[in-house]
């Protein structure tokens, strides 16, 4: 018989098995479960069917290998939450396969607590693996009992794993996503499946990665809401000119339409184009150079270092939206070299990179911004706008302020520092454009880099 005891057909097992070759989790729970219970592929992949399928249904007859399986997908899927989340994962491979991880491990954790309190079960167990018929009726028999006593502990475990899993896929697409609303669906179908899953599990098993996910979704809504705000600024700074665009008229000339009297003389201008409207187009604010972020990574800087890279990868964000060149230089006592993200897309495995990256050390402003400045050299484009994000105190020299201000003549690039915690600005201000300090990056202050 069939090693499943849902209604699989075959295609739904070679998909199944597609997704377990693709997800290193899966594989790692299959060698983990198969210790302690002898049937636990076949029950990975019929927790993956039941929340895959547009219909599960248990089979009336299976092998009696299958027993215990039948028995724990039966009350899987009777609990509450179930159909819940099937609304979640159906026919969704990633979801489907966040759900079968997170469902195999709470049921994992469950079989192996009941077996250390109960020495009838742990033994069932153990006979099991023999394949002696009445060794399994007897675990049959005893993880029946384990479950009709503490089956509610399995249903709330259950329930979290669910949980889990949506913010799991909410933390990718916060990652993944710009700063347009609904960016993270359409962004997160652009990545093959197999890095779907590979980040996804990173997100689920790294508390650090988790928390730069969390970050960076914040981050991009404040940093859409700055972006609105500064396009609406641009408006009202642009003035008012002529034309015949319906959704830019001014509230004067919308009157005239309005009324009887001026109506005729609305219509004459408005199809020769001479009705007054604001001027949308504003004044050039956006740098058509890369934007870079100078990151310092110091050992003061430790305990900002997971919304430090949420508002590396917010910026980011902006930079893909405006179709620029993101740069990221890290530096402590010396910089790294840059790394280069076209028009601010960044992959999954440099994510990974990003978020396992933080140097210690001391501070040192110079070698940064040698290293911004090797990149605005290698841009065709002028404008840059750099971030220089430090909560530390270092010189600068005459000599590199002099070959900086002659390169800024050149390209005309914008250095906006935000200078964090006590730190004092008497060096920053002597490379910087604007200093802003702030308390630390959950200040309000620290958002007008969104500003760029």
């Amino acid at each position: 018989m069939r090693e499943t005891v849902l209604n699989t057909d075959a295609f739904d097992r070679r998909r199944f098995g597609q997704l377990f070759e693709m997800s290193e989790k899966m594989r790692q729970l299959e060698r983990k479960g198969k210790r302690s219970f002898p049937s636990f592929r076949p029950l990975m992949g019929d927790m993956w069917a039941g929340l895959f399928k547009m219909k599960p249904e248990l089979l009336t007859e299976v092998d009696p290998t299958l027993e215990m399986n039948r028995q724990l997908m039966e009350r899987v899927m009777s609990e509450n939450g179930f159909q819940e989340f099937r609304e979640f994962t159906r026919l969704d491979d990633l979801a489907s396969a966040l759900g079968t991880v997170k469902y195999s491990e709470t049921v994992l954790e469950w079989i192996e607590e009941q077996a250390r309190q109960n020495q009838a079960l742990q033994q069932a167990l153990q006979q099991v693996k023999s394949s002696d018929t009445g060794a399994m009726q007897q675990a049959a028999k005893a993880l029946a009992e384990a479950l009709e006593q503490n089956g509610q502990a399995l249903a709330r475990s259950l329930q979290n794993a669910a949980k889990e899993a949506i913010q799991t896929k909410e933390n990718l697409k916060s990652l993944l996503g710009g700063i347009e609303a609904g960016s993270g669906d359409a962004e997160l179908k652009k990545v093959p499946l197999r890095d779907q899953l590979a980040l996804a599990e990173k997100l689920s098993h790294d508390p650090k990665f988790k928390e730069i996910a969390q970050w960076a979704g914040r981050l991009k809504l404040i940093a859409r809401k700055k972006q609105r705000s500064k396009h609406r600024e641009s408006i009202d700074r642009s003035g008012i000119t002529m034309g015949n665009q319906v959704e830019k008229l001014l509230p004067s000339e919308l009157a005239a339409f309005s009324s009887l009297i001026t109506k005729r003389d609305f219509l004459r201008r408005y199809a020769e184009g001479q009705t007054l409207q604001f001027d949308t187009h504003g004044k050039e604010q956006l740098g058509k150079g890369p934007i870079i972020l100078c990151l310092d990574q110091s050992g003061s800087m430790s305990d900002q270092d997971t919304i430090s890279k949420g508002f590396a990868l917010a910026l980011m964000s902006i930079a893909r939206k405006q179709r620029r060149d993101f740069a990221l230089i890290l530096f402590s006592s010396s910089a790294k070299e840059p790394l280069i993200y076209e028009r601010g897309k960044i992959t999954v495995r440099d994510m990974v990179q990003l978020a396992s990256i933080f140097l210690d050390g001391g501070t040192d402003f110079e070698s940064p911004l040698k290293k911004a400045a090797k990149v605005i050299e290698k841009s065709r484009l002028i404008k840059a706008d750099i971030i220089f994000l430090t909560d530390g105190e270092a010189n600068v020299s005459d000599e590199f302020r002099e070959k900086w201000n002659e390169l800024n003549l050149k390209k005309g690039f914008r250095v906006l520092t935000l200078l964090l915690g006590t730190a004092k600005d008497y060096t920053v201000k002597k490379f910087s454009d604007r200093v802003v300090k702030a308390k630390n990056l959950l200040d309000d202050a620290a958002y007008q880099a969104f500003e760029i």
